[in-house]
């Protein structure tokens, strides 16, 4: 993450479905999901409050119908909320007309969901080139601005090919070159890479990594899959019944989950490949610790040969520009790599 301001910001969001939702808020407060289930609506999204920072990425995770996908929606108001207040780079989306509200997604916001949308009597270079089109750009720079981000996703030379021509894979890239078209400062992806086989899938987790890494967008990414999950987010939030559970950094979730449900999570998973040196780093509180320091981005798996051979007790943890931002308990990192005593 880059930069702590929020871009996004839901506050004590509720979105309801059921006949007067409005009217039923008050009333939903102090009930549970169930019980506003039995008075007949559905909680899709309950007392969220939420904050996604310039350059970070938030993966909103849970099981189906836990409200990831309708907090999403909240976000870039495709649908309205019930209750609650969501800001989105300073402007309360609820409080936009059509026009502007079209006007903030147009310049703002980039959308890629599950299936790929693709209009199928149309090329590659015609599909990427639409959302531009749409916008009133000039024929010349949007086939410009195409052919910039088809090059970007890995899909140059095929430009003139038609959907139908392409792999689930390919796809998906035309799927995110064109929602990358409208240089959108914040992108939303609702699972795109769910209907890909796992070879496939990797493979555009290490393309959407790459790129993340050029661009610096604000991403706010859905999935179901922990592993993921923990792959791509700087925060995973863990969703159930409309409400977040926790939201914290991965290796925060895996190391001390909020709740039984959170651990439920984070119980098959092999800690010393998600939990870095940054999290388990102490403030140093005036003491010198001795020696040569660990990158704080490092896994404690990554780290394993060091850790068994080391000797010291506390080890200092540097950041990417070098500078030593606390210490590490070495019998913490081991305990992880190899189970605790």
């Amino acid at each position: 993450m880059t930069d702590t301001n929020p871009v996004i910001s839901c506050k004590n969001v509720w979105k309801l479905f059921g006949p007067k939702p409005e009217t039923y808020l008050d009333t939903a407060r102090s009930r549970s999901f169930e019980e506003i289930r039995q008075d007949g609506y559905i909680a899709a999204v309950r007392d969220v409050s939420i904050e996604v920072g310039r350059g970070e990425m938030l993966v909103i995770m849970g099981l189906s119908g836990s409200g990831k996908s309708t907090l999403v929606r909240c976000m870039s108001r495709l649908i309205d909320i019930t209750g609650g207040e969501v800001i989105v780079d300073g402007q309360d989306v609820m409080s936009l007309n059509e026009k502007e509200l079209i006007e903030l997604r147009r310049r703002k916001m980039g959308m890629v969901f599950q299936s790929f949308g693709l209009l199928p009597h149309r090329t590659v270079l015609e599909n990427v080139a639409f959302p531009l089109e749409m916008r009133g750009q000039d024929r010349h720079d949007r086939r410009e601005r195409a052919l910039e981000v088809i090059k970007l996703v890995g899909l140059e030379g095929r430009e003139e090919y038609f959907p139908r021509e392409l792999s689930g894979g390919q796809q998906q890239r035309v799927g995110i070159a064109r929602s990358l078209a409208i240089e959108p400062d914040i992108w939303f992806l609702d699972e795109p890479f769910s209907a890909l086989d796992p070879l496939i899938r990797r493979e555009m987790q290490d393309e959407f990594l790459r790129l993340r890494g050029m661009l610096g967008k604000t991403i706010v990414f859905i999935t179901h899959d922990f592993d993921e999950a923990l792959r791509l987010a700087d925060r995973i939030a863990i969703m159930k019944d409309g409400a977040v559970e926790q939201c914290d950094t991965p290796d925060k979730i895996v190391l001390t989950p909020a709740t039984e449900y959170v651990a439920k999570f984070t119980e098959d998973v092999e800690k010393s490949r998600v939990v870095h040196a940054r999290g388990l780093t102490r403030p140093l509180n005036g003491h010198a610790v001795e020696g040569p320091s660990i990158p704080a981005d490092a896994t404690v798996l990554q780290l394993a040969r060091q850790l068994v051979n080391e000797s010291r007790d506390d080890l200092p943890v540097a950041d990417k520009a070098g500078k030593i931002i606390g210490s590490m308990r070495r019998q913490d990192a081991l305990d992880i790599l190899l189970g605790s005593e």
